[in-house]
């Protein structure tokens, strides 16, 4: 189970730094259709990262 979770964690992280990229991306090239893109963006990479935190706590919790 811990080795799921693991894999699961890695897999989100690698998602926000994604995520993050195309955000930092999006954000720099300008204009208004960027900037919406860019909050979309940032918006899934807060979810992302709620996530990750929970998977992480997972982890923790169950190797106690």
């Amino acid at each position: 189970m811990n080795t799921i979770l693991t894999i699961l964690l890695v897999i989100t992280l690698g998602g926000i730094v994604g995520v993050l990229g195309f955000g930092l991306y999006t954000l720099l090239r300008g204009g208004e259709i960027s900037h919406k893109h860019s909050n979309t963006a940032m918006r899934w990479r807060v979810l992302l990262q709620g996530i990750a935190l929970l998977v992480f706590a997972l982890i923790l919790w169950l190797g106690r």
